[in-house]
């Protein structure tokens, strides 16, 4: 945790009360900075905030109404929120380029097909930064996908949590639909934990439309917020604050972290390619999305057929959760996981740090270890790898 942020929450300890509901304007406005520095004219009176991006996508679907769209594979507490409101997620694939946004002639499919069977779509969630796949959408294909959303009446529902995370951030072009076309059509979502706050210090904001129809749904969701209790708490409000204004020391640690990430993540990439696994490059965030489909053969020689077997088999032979393919929409004969890149830094809080500030994170005792796990996991289902139970003594 950067020491900044935690003497700011230890100052506003004695706070014994949370934030009024949707945010205290000084917390809006620093979310109003935040945008605007990105080059986004925010007004304070169009802005929520709530403890965390679940319960503030609950809270605005809930606004919203209707069936929701969402890209396959997606966030794995999307499709849980649509459930929990009573109303159906519609998945729909996503391009060969990329995750986080549907393929735009699938989306017009879905659409025509949903309706034409009684469904009532109207919300498209999407992330032009993906969390489970770790890429970054093209800028022509998140247009193509918004263009044909707007014109089929959806709503836009940006999660941009994890836009703060790109790897590469000058070699990276990132597409904000709100900012460059549809700014009535769109509602922005971005939680702090992904690049600015630590994850247990929850803290999510929402611009929304600066349209009567927006201020409608603003108002609605503020409702729905305080109906639940769900306030952001005094402390972390003041941390989020702090964090949002995006002072050296916030904006520093981000791009060391994200540039850590970037690392790993492209060590962890190398190593399952060479497995005949399949990946897209890691470009944001701090996960890798493998398809193991190629190695279908080998894997069942392993007792492995599916992406729950695929998940056990190895979370187990790597220490650590590894979710499969089925907890973000997929079929689950699929094979395909995420492989979190955070574990790969080291197992104890002073580890992760001595990567951060590491010269040369890779040659850490630590983070080798972890990569040469990973590598041996991926080996042993490669096609060069000796049959099972024909393992050299």
């Amino acid at each position: 945790m950067l020491a900044e942020l935690g003497e700011v929450c230890a100052a506003a300890v004695g706070r014994d009360d949370a934030e009024p509901p949707g945010g205290g304007a000084i917390l809006r406005e620093a979310a109003c900075g935040y945008w605007g520095r990105r080059g986004h004219r925010v007004r304070a009176e169009d802005v929520v905030a709530a403890p965390g991006a679940p319960s503030l996508l609950f809270a605005l679907l809930a606004a919203l109404g209707g069936d929701v769209l969402v890209p396959r594979p997606c966030p794995a507490w999307w499709a849980p929120q649509v459930r929990l409101l009573g109303r159906t997620a519609y998945s729909v694939p996503t391009p060969a380029e990329c995750g986080g946004v549907p393929d735009p002639y699938a989306l017009l499919e879905t659409v025509r097909r949903v309706r034409a069977e009684g469904g009532d779509p109207r919300v498209l969630l999407l992330s032009p930064a993906d969390d489970p796949t770790g890429t970054v959408a093209p800028p022509e294909l998140v247009s193509e996908a918004c263009e044909a959303a707007v014109a089929e009446g959806l709503h836009l529902v940006s999660d941009e949590t994890w836009c703060d995370t790109l790897h590469a951030p000058h070699g990276t072009v990132l597409f904000s639909p709100p900012a460059e076309r549809w700014p009535d059509d769109v509602t922005v979502l971005y939680d702090t934990v992904g690049a600015l706050l630590p994850a247990a210090w929850p803290a999510a904001v929402a611009r929304f439309p600066a349209t009567p129809d927006g201020a409608a749904r603003r108002t609605d969701t503020l409702d729905i917020l305080t109906a639940l209790g769900a306030f952001v708490a005094g402390p972390v409000g003041a941390a989020a604050v702090y964090a949002l204004d995006e002072p050296g020391p916030v904006t520093d640690r981000a791009r060391a972290v994200a540039t850590l990430h970037a690392r790993v993540a492209g060590a962890a990439h190398r190593l399952v390619l060479s497995s005949g696994a399949l990946s897209l490059p890691p470009e944001a965030g701090r996960h890798l999305y493998a398809d193991l489909g190629p190695l279908r053969e080998r894997l069942a020689a392993l007792g492995v057929t599916d992406s729950l077997e695929l998940e056990d088999h190895l979370s187990d032979r790597l220490g650590t959760p590894v979710p499969g393919g089925h907890r973000f929409g997929e079929a689950p004969d699929t094979l395909r996981v995420r492989l979190p890149t955070a574990p790969l830094l080291g197992a104890t809080p002073e580890e992760r740090l001595e990567s951060l500030t590491a010269p040369d994170p890779l040659a850490l005792p630590q983070v080798a270890e972890a990569l040469a796990r990973l590598g041996s996991a991926f080996g042993e289902l490669s096609e060069e790898a000796p049959p099972s139970g024909d393992a050299p003594q």
